[in-house]
C-alpha cells in the first residue's frame, strides 16, 4: 500500500510581512496534513516584490527542484496564489506537480463537505478556479470535477469546456440562492421564538464542534476531529440552559488566514450568523 504523498513546502511574502509569513506556512503544514499528505521539506523567501513570471527568484527555484529530485517528492505546494502562467512555468522549472495553497484548500472542502449546500459551494469554488486553467495539464484537473470531456461535433475542446464550466456555474449560483432562501426562512423562524441565539464563532480547529457536542451532552452528534475544516456546514442544537431554560446554539464553519477569494460564500452562512 502506498504512502502519503511527499510534497515540499513553499512559503513567499514580502519582506515587511515576516511575521505574517511564517505563521502561514505552519497553517499550510497544517493543511497538508489534513489532506493526507507528507511535508518532506520547506522553504520560504521574503521579497522586495513578486516575481510576474514565477513568483520567486530562480536560485531558489533551482533549489527548489534539486530537493524533489533528492528527495523524490512529487508536488510543490506555493503559500500563495499562483496565476496559471506562473504554475506552468514553476512545473516546467521544477518537474513536479505544482499546486498553491486555494487548490490545496479546495482538495479538503472537497473531501469535508457533506451537505447539499456544502457540496454546491465547493464544485461552484472548484470550477471558478479552475475555469482559466483549462490549458495543458490543467485540463487533467477537470475530469475531477466530472461532468466535462465530451467532445461536441464541430467544435474545439476546450471552447466547449470552457462554455460548458461557464453554464454550470451559472447553475450552481441559482441553486445556493434558492437554498440561502430557505435557510434565512428557517433562520426567521427561530428569531420568532423567545429564545436566545448563541453562535460559535472562531478560527479553525480551536474547538467549536467540540464546545457544542460538550453543552449538549453528546446529543448534538456533531462531527468534530483534531484537523482544520473538520465542520464545513452550520449546525444548530437546542441547549438547556442551568436555569432550567433553552437557548440555541449554532457551530459555524472555522476562519482561515488568507481565505481563497473564490470560497468566501462558502463562509455566507457563518457571517450570516455572525450579524
Amino acid at each position: 500500500m502506498p504512502g502519503p504523498e511527499k510534497v515540499l513546502l513553499v512559503g513567499i511574502g514580502l519582506k515587511s510581512e515576516a511575521g505574517l509569513m511564517k505563521s502561514s506556512l505552519d497553517e499550510l503544514r497544517r493543511l497538508v496534513e489534513t489532506a493526507g499528505g507528507s511535508v518532506a521539506g520547506e522553504f520560504s523567501q521574503a521579497v522586495a516584490r513578486y516575481h510576474p513570471g514565477t513568483l520567486i527568484g530562480r536560485g531558489k527555484i533551482e533549489e527548489i527542484a534539486a530537493c524533489v529530485h533528492s528527495l523524490k517528492a512529487s508536488t510543490v505546494i506555493f503559500d500563495k496564489e499562483l496565476s496559471p502562467g506562473q504554475q506552468k512555468e514553476l512545473e516546467r522549472s521544477c518537474r513536479a506537480k505544482i499546486i498553491d495553497r486555494t487548490r490545496l484548500i479546495l482538495d479538503i472542502f472537497a473531501k469535508r463537505a457533506r451537505t447539499s449546500e456544502g457540496r454546491l459551494q465547493v464544485e461552484l469554488a472548484q470550477l471558478s478556479y479552475m475555469l482559466p486553467r483549462l490549458t495543458g495539464s490543467w485540463r487533467s484537473y477537470s475530469q475531477q470535477v466530472g461532468g466535462i470531456g465530451t467532445r461536441g461535433p464541430g467544435e474545439r475542446q476546450l471552447e466547449y469546456e470552457r462554455r460548458h464550466i461557464q453554464y454550470r456555474i451559472l447553475h450552481l449560483r441559482k441553486d445556493l440562492a434558492r437554498i440561502r432562501s430557505s435557510r434565512l426562512l428557517r433562520r426567521q423562524r427561530r428569531l420568532d421564538v423567545p429564545m436566545p441565539q448563541v453562535a460559535l464563532i472562531g478560527y479553525t480547529n480551536v474547538g467549536k464542534s467540540t464546545l457544542l457536542n460538550t453543552l449538549t451532552r453528546g446529543q448534538a452528534r456533531v462531527y468534530a476531529d483534531d484537523k482544520l475544516f473538520a465542520t464545513l456546514d452550520p449546525t444548530a442544537r437546542r441547549v438547556r440552559l442551568p436555569e432550567g431554560s433553552w437557548a440555541v446554539i449554532t457551530d459555524t464553519v472555522g476562519f482561515i488566514q488568507r481565505l481563497p477569494t473564490t470560497l468566501v460564500a462558502a463562509f455566507r452562512s457563518t457571517l450570516e450568523e455572525v450579524r
